[in-house]
């Protein structure tokens, strides 16, 4: 398959169990922590097992504009040399639309003495950061952003500050791990504390602090909405990078839609990312429970929409209202695109999306009159998630393929390999 995807792919049934061994990608959430760790660490770490994909490439890139040097011995490993602090970059850093590589850099670059921009996308700029912006202000940091989103300015005098700091993490799990991993830099301990209860993907700040102990930090829970971090900054250390468990839910759909075998080559209960919870919910198929709470596996909840599409009964997806501001407005681009295979196959109420499920879609009394032109918003997810419909439903057509890169580069070939006929078209 061509490295240069075309406009869109047209998907054929393969009408058949698909079967085989897939080893997903690195998981992006683990890697843009390591990268980062790695480079506020004093000396050389290896980090193996890495994602390479657009959001990692970003985060390296911008690394390297702070003085970082990062090699890359092969396609799947990461070298990293820090004298364990960040410079100041010459250009402002430009981070696409990475989430995760822009929250945890507006807090990281906190640490530097000296004047940093990080900014994105379009779509980066209309995705709010200000909870973030306001902790970093009362810890004393010069941190503005105008509109509340990206670019965000901080103009930094190489301390963190100490004391505690207050964050609402309503609205993304990501403003907690962006202050903890900075928070190593502060003149004293710091304590880091939720203003509510309420947190998106509780999960993935496990995976902060599994990562920063890792490189040597010393965080303590002291319940379940405060973290005290103390002074220590980090040390170089080799890291092994784990699969993408977000990844894992395309080929546990592909499997669970086809009726299928694929052998991922890790188990189950060796993943450590929240999502890895979605495995249970897709192997119920086609009697997936008729609730289910995305809140802690936000990123697998267009897979097992797509999946319940097929399922016995409806499924109503709640607790996922911070789908709203991911990549796009997750909950409507579901929806909207569901309802292109079929009216009426999904509805928004609230912040809950229910899939009124049609086994029906997957017989051959089911035929769609024309091509059924899946848009994907710019969202790899979009695009992975709807590309499992086009196993089951004729005629499904997958426009701009290529923005899987963001953290699944070879997901078409992927496909291809398993035997899933893929037409290149406009």
């Amino acid at each position: 398959m061509p490295n240069a995807l075309p406009p869109a792919y047209a998907i054929t049934p393969p009408n058949r169990p698909l079967t085989g061994r897939v080893s997903p990608p690195g998981s992006k959430s683990i890697t843009n922590r390591a990268l980062l760790l790695a480079a506020l660490a004093n000396g050389t770490s290896t980090l193996t097992g890495a994602l390479k994909s657009k959001d990692t490439v970003l985060m390296a890139r911008a690394l390297r504009d702070m003085g970082v040097t990062i090699e890359e011995p092969d396609a799947t490993s990461f070298r990293v040399t820090s004298s364990g602090r960040l410079g100041v970059p010459q250009k402002p850093l430009f981070l696409g639309n990475a989430g995760t590589a822009t929250r945890f850099l507006t807090a990281a670059v906190a640490t530097i003495d000296g004047t940093v921009v990080v900014d994105g996308d379009e779509d980066m700029r209309i995705r709010p950061i200000k909870p973030l912006v306001d902790a970093l202000v009362s810890l004393g940091i010069d941190a503005r952003s105008p509109t509340g989103c990206p670019p965000v300015t901080v103009h930094g005098n190489g301390r963190f500050g100490q004391g505690k700091v207050e964050i609402d993490a309503s609205l993304s799990s990501q403003y907690v791990s962006a202050l903890l991993m900075a928070a190593p830099f502060g003149q004293g301990p710091i304590e880091v504390a939720l203003t509510g209860k309420e947190i998106g993907a509780r999960g993935y700040v496990d995976l902060t602090l599994a990562a920063m102990r890792a490189f040597g930090a010393e965080v303590e829970a002291r319940d379940d909405g405060s973290w005290v971090v103390q002074p220590t900054g980090y040390r170089a250390t080799d890291f092994h990078i784990e699969p993408d468990a977000s990844a894992a839910t395309y080929l546990w759909g592909i499997a669970a839609l086809t009726g299928g075998d694929i052998d991922l080559g890790v188990a189950t209960d060796a993943f450590t990312q929240p999502d890895a919870a979605a495995q249970t919910i897709i192997a119920a198929y086609p009697n997936m429970p008729a609730i289910v709470d995305g809140s802690q596996m936000q990123d697998a909840v267009p897979t097992m929409a797509v999946v319940a599409a097929f399922n016995a009964r409806p499924v109503r997806f709640v607790g996922i209202a911070n789908l709203r501001v991911k990549e796009t407005d997750r909950i409507r681009a579901v929806a909207n695109e569901l309802n292109r295979i079929r009216p009426g196959l999904a509805v928004e109420e609230g912040d809950d999306l229910v899939v009124h499920s049609d086994p029906l879609l997957a017989s051959d009394s089911f035929n769609a009159d024309s091509d059924i032109r899946i848009e994907t918003y710019h969202d790899h997810r979009i695009a992975m998630s709807f590309a499992l419909a086009g196993l089951l439903v004729p005629n499904v057509v997958i426009l701009d393929p290529a923005c899987t890169g963001k953290t699944y580069p070879d997901y078409w070939d992927m496909l291809s390999d398993l035997g899933v006929e893929l037409t290149p078209t406009d």
